[in-house]
């Protein structure tokens, strides 16, 4: 891949790819004098540098700080100087100024961004698009009160005009490989955008020591944080079949590149707490980007998708060159750092029995949006007759990979569902699990939070509604 196509503001643009890894930001700010949108905490966190993307999913909300230029390809990009003139602004402009909701002005850009996006989208839910943007100066309540005072005014034109822009945007380089070499691959590997698993499966193994880069909100951090090379890169945003969420009356097929706001949307239906989980556990702006297969293959021992996964029952599908292969999600987790994966071996999609809704998912941490777990616990227990006939307990947060309570089922199955069984089998966690002390909290807190969890869910599933404050000490 020698150079990527986009629109910005409108405009198209051809950009010659010289590092992989030169983020949006940067690229706005140095190469194009664009510095509405500003830097402030580099790892995705603030909004700060939030600018709106549109693709054949529509308008989305991204960090532009932990965006690489690679990632735009065939897309519509709008910053804040884009959305508007002084003759004509975007509603969210006008209404932050009727508002009185800028203080600084720093953070204002990144929120008029995510205004505007929720805007293009139809999106209402204003505490939720706005909770990846912060405000150094608490002026939160005007902000909000902008947000709602926008939602019934037009949408620009423009907005259309993106949506269509990745269908034309092939036409702004005829007839030219994504490689830039009509199709071959280069020996010197640097930056590499496949368009079908095909062509993905037979480059990744000719290069395993390539870096594949799905959403970028781990793999960004690693660039801009640790300032790492992550040459060769391959970048998978072209590869429309690892995308999507297929159903059908007995499965759930997760594409490895499905995004978590897609997932969210999709299994909100089916399996609301697992879909809260998802709002919670990363901002607007991150669900956009990151992706369900990237959350698994990062590993993470505190990945929050691995956990409810796992409960429901989740078999991984994996591929080398021509070679595929199931493992379940549970037995993808070797130990801390390692995964059942081999060199140049890649995660293709997921999938999920369907089932009825027994499942329910705790995340504990110190703040409720947007923070690391100190333990998350899903549950997924099934009771005929008053006995318990099936379960699936795991956590994360809890050992040094996401696992199952193996002890704790074993001490519910066959059992009446009682609190005299919850009460015995609370004792079995300390059998399944051995926490540490570490910054989010205690050995002892986790493991008496895990055993209160399972308390919560029998108590739930009585219809008692328990009253937690999830927080840590």
């Amino acid at each position: 891949m020698t150079e990527v196509a986009f629109l910005l503001n409108g405009t198209p643009m051809r950009v010659a790819i010289t590092d992989p890894t030169r983020t949006l930001l940067d690229w706005l700010r140095e190469d194009r004098g664009l510095t509405g949108t500003k830097e402030g905490c580099n790892e995705g966190d603030c909004g700060a540098c939030t600018v709106m993307v549109t693709g054949t999913d529509g308008p989305r909300a991204l960090n532009a700080c932990i965006l690489f230029l690679p990632q735009l390809q065939g897309k519509a990009v709008r910053t804040v100087e884009g959305i508007g003139t002084p003759d004509s602004p975007h509603p969210a402009q006008t209404a932050m100024v009727d508002h009185h909701a800028s203080q600084c002005g720093y953070c204002t850009p990144g929120f008029v961004m995510s205004m505007v996006t929720a805007h293009a989208s139809g999106a209402t839910d204003h505490d939720d698009q706005l909770a990846g943007n912060l405000c150094r100066c608490t002026g939160y309540a005007p902000i909000l009160r902008a947000a709602h005072a926008t939602t019934a005014a037009p949408v620009p034109d423009w907005v259309a005009q993106d949506r269509a822009a990745p269908i034309f945007l092939p036409e702004i380089l005829p007839g030219e490989s994504p490689s830039g070499d009509g199709g071959r691959q280069p020996p010197a590997l640097a930056c590499h955008m496949p368009r079908s698993t095909d062509e993905l499966a037979t480059l990744y193994a000719a290069h395993p020591e390539a870096t594949l880069v799905a959403g970028a909100t781990d793999v960004g951090l690693w660039v801009t944080k640790g300032m790492q090379d992550i040459r060769p890169a391959i970048f998978l945003a072209q590869v429309a079949e690892l995308r999507g969420i297929a159903m059908t009356d007995t499965e759930i097929r997760i594409g490895a590149m499905a995004s978590l706001a897609d997932l969210r949307a999709a299994i909100a239906p089916l399996h609301p707490s697992f879909a809260e989980l998802i709002r919670r556990y990363g901002s607007e702006q991150v669900r956009n980007a990151a992706t369900v297969g990237g959350n698994i293959a990062n590993g993470s021992p505190i990945g929050d998708s691995p956990p409810p996964l796992i409960a429901l029952g989740a078999t991984l599908h994996l591929r080398h060159g021509t070679t595929r292969r199931t493992l379940s999600l549970e037995d993808f987790f070797i130990g801390y750092g390692k995964q059942d994966r081999r060199p140049g071996e890649f995660l293709e999609a997921i999938t999920l029995p369907r089932q009825p809704d027994r499942l329910r998912v705790y995340k504990i941490s110190k703040r409720f949006d947007q923070d690391i777990s100190a333990l998350c616990g899903a549950f997924n227990i099934t009771v005929i007759d008053g006995t318990v006939t099936a379960a699936r307990i795991a956590f994360g947060g809890m050992a040094a990979t996401p696992k199952r309570a193996a002890a704790v089922e074993a001490a519910l199955l066959g059992q009446p569902w009682t609190e005299a069984t919850i009460a015995t089998a609370q004792g079995a966690f300390a059998q399944d699990f051995a926490p540490i002390d570490d910054m989010r909290a205690s050995a002892a807190y986790r493991l008496e939070t895990a055993r209160n969890l399972l308390h919560r869910y029998w108590l739930e599933d009585q219809g008692i509604r328990a009253s937690v404050l999830e927080v840590t000490p």
